[in-house]
């Protein structure tokens, strides 16, 4: 199932809509035969490909697969039915399917005879899939908040230079989370600051990530920006009641959408932001925006993974990664529980999730070991 789970993550920002999946099918005498993950939306899944692989050694045998066998026709056939005509014995997947319409394919499984468990390596398995568990869950796309500061917390300089806090190893491994998003999104204050490319350079990518700017008042993205270039397909959010000039200006180098501006303090709507992005079909978004667009992501509650690449260095001065997310006390802090903890360069990456029981990840992210 480890292999399985390892598969299901070379499909990261190559399937959306879809989840990523991975199998593996062992013959009768519990050896691999063959595997498979699903590599593209529209595709054949990870079972199709595993089962193609095994061939006659597939009869009688073991699949391993990391959710639940599909058991409704899509764009392809379901799953459950490929596993009953290779005459696979035994059937283990890790996560069940929350998605009512592929739902129940370990019922039709059981019902031809099929012998089928459920659990095995569940967190991790969830883990890897959680941009997609997030979505079918709450109608919106997978948020992670990525950061880089200083040991102090300082994502930039009393003067506002920023470039750069963290190492060219971990801007370079920042490249990978670009590659496995479906989005990445920054605010007006960034790209007026730093005119942003949001491209994946250096890593493969399956295809370039959506880039997104939350320009409320349509003044921060210029003609010329580097976001503008055609490198990527690029979204620039504006305030529904922002003169159409504005916005005109962007075109072709960018599709615009008008979001409601939020109820409480300035910036756009956050709900109505992800709900624009999921009906692009983005289930998942890196975060790179600065202190202020984090902070309004937090005190929406749409942050799902925070990634901080802590220097070890000091400014003592300017400021903060995050800004005011309305947490007034310490009674309300947003606790976080460690899932990864490495070494990248000289920097040190720590990932971590919400505690609270009711966040998506709280209970599907698995404990990592610390590795310093």
């Amino acid at each position: 199932m480890r292999r399985a789970i390892e598969l299901a993550a070379r499909g990261l920002g190559a399937t959306s809509p879809n989840p990523v999946v991975g199998c593996v099918v062992l013959d009768p005498a519990g050896r691999p035969a063959g595997e498979g993950w699903h590599q593209r939306a529209g595709g054949p899944h990870a079972e199709v490909h595993a089962l193609a692989a095994a061939g006659a050694a597939a009869r009688g045998g073991t699949a391993l697969v990391t959710l639940e066998p599909c058991d409704h026709t899509g764009r392809t056939g379901p799953c459950t039915r490929a596993l009953i005509d290779a005459g696979v014995a035994r059937v283990v997947y890790a996560v069940a399917d929350p998605n009512g319409e592929a739902a129940g394919g370990a019922e039709t499984l059981r019902a031809a005879g099929v012998e089928v468990e459920e659990g095995l390596l569940a967190a991790e398995a969830a883990a890897v899939n959680a941009p997609w568990l997030t979505s079918v869950r709450h109608g919106r796309p997978h948020v992670r908040w990525k950061y880089a500061a200083t040991l102090d917390g300082r994502v930039a300089a009393a003067d506002g230079t920023s470039r750069w806090i963290t190492s060219s190893a971990a801007r370079a491994d920042v490249h990978r989370l670009r590659a496995a998003s479906d989005a990445v999104l920054v605010g007006s204050g960034t790209a007026r600051a730093d005119d942003p490319h949001l491209a994946v350079r250096g890593v493969p990518a399956p295809r370039p990530p959506l880039r997104v700017v939350a320009d409320t008042e349509a003044v921060a993205v210029r003609p010329g920006a580097r976001v503008l270039d055609g490198a990527a397909p690029t979204l620039i959010a504006v305030a529904d009641d922002v003169p159409a000039a504005r916005t005109d200006r962007l075109r072709p180098g960018a599709d615009v959408v008008r979001l409601p501006r939020a109820a409480a303090g300035r910036g756009l709507d956050i709900g109505a932001l992800l709900a624009a992005l999921y009906a692009r079909d983005v289930r998942s978004v890196l975060l790179e925006g600065g202190p202020g667009l984090a902070g309004a992501f937090v005190a929406a509650g749409a942050v799902d993974e925070v990634v901080g690449y802590l220097a070890p260095a000091l400014l003592g001065a300017g400021p903060h990664a995050l800004a005011d997310a309305g947490i007034s006390t310490v009674a309300e802090t947003l606790r976080l529980r460690v899932t990864d903890l490495v070494r990248v360069g000289p920097d040190v990456r720590i990932t971590a999730v919400p505690e609270s029981p009711g966040h998506p990840e709280a209970s599907h992210a698995p404990q990592a070991p610390e590795e310093l």
